[in-house]
């Protein structure tokens, strides 16, 4: 199935033209917010703007400078006498009122070539929902050939989270297959990516779309909307860049 064919429908175009209203041309920074929040290319949007009859701007960058020249001037003056002391946030809201967002520090910060005088920020540490013991009895569990809905029960979780801990067992070759479901529902009626708790942030995008029943763009798309980082998907960053835009 194209992209075409699989995302331009009546609900998507309606929700293309909710977000260009009465723009005209639309711009560049426009064409890309509705692919963002679509999840579709930003070729694709201008492609159905025209094929709409709707007047699309040169999709060419429309380059207009976040800082002006005093204002980085300011910054680096601003990084530099405070060189290891504070991260892209905290720069962010000391900053000139924190007009600008952390991303966009970052940005001018990278491009300022100062980047070694920023305090790096601390990981974070993500808690765990299984504990070894849980662990070594859902190995012991799938190695006998358990349901999921049994190991479910025994360990006092969802169908959800256990699908998603499968994944990431299978993934670390502690077990050697994904364990049956005995009944396959379409629609849970737990929100299923909420389902997977902490657990989330370990899986990849492709290891989350077999554990939902989703496609991997439909779960790009969730994680931005929720901002959730996973393993090669950083959710937070993708929908501060779409704030960003829409500010």
């Amino acid at each position: 199935m194209t992209e075409k064919t699989k995302k331009w429908n009546d609900e998507t175009v309606a929700q293309l033209l909710s977000v260009v209203g009465n723009e005209s041309p639309v711009s560049g920074s426009t064409v890309e917010k509705a692919a963002e929040l679509i999840g579709v290319t930003v070729r694709s949007v201008a492609a159905k703007l025209r094929n709409l009859d709707v007047l699309v701007a040169s999709t060419a960058k429309e380059k207009v400078a976040t800082f002006t020249a005093d204002e980085g001037v300011a910054l680096a003056a601003f990084v530099t006498a405070n060189a290891g002391v504070y991260t892209y946030a905290e720069i962010a809201a000391k900053f000139a009122d924190g007009e600008f967002s952390p991303k966009q520090v970052q940005g001018k910060i990278l491009a300022l070539e100062l980047t070694g005088s920023v305090k790096a920020a601390e990981k974070v540490e993500v808690a765990r929902i299984y504990s070894d013991a849980e662990e070594a009895q859902f190995v012991a569990l799938a190695t006998k050939g358990a349901f999921i809905e049994d190991i479910a029960t025994a360990l006092n979780k969802t169908v959800q989270s256990v699908r998603g801990k499968a994944l990431s067992l299978l993934r670390q070759e502690k077990i050697s297959s994904i364990p049956a479901q005995k009944e396959s529902h379409a629609k849970e009626s737990v929100d299923a990516i909420e389902a997977l708790g902490e657990e989330i942030h370990t899986m990849t995008v492709a290891e989350i779309a077999l554990a939902t029943d989703k496609t991997e763009r439909g779960i790009r798309t969730a994680l931005t909307r929720r901002g959730i980082d996973v393993e090669d998907y950083k959710g937070a960053a993708k929908r501060a860049k779409a704030e960003a835009k829409t500010a």
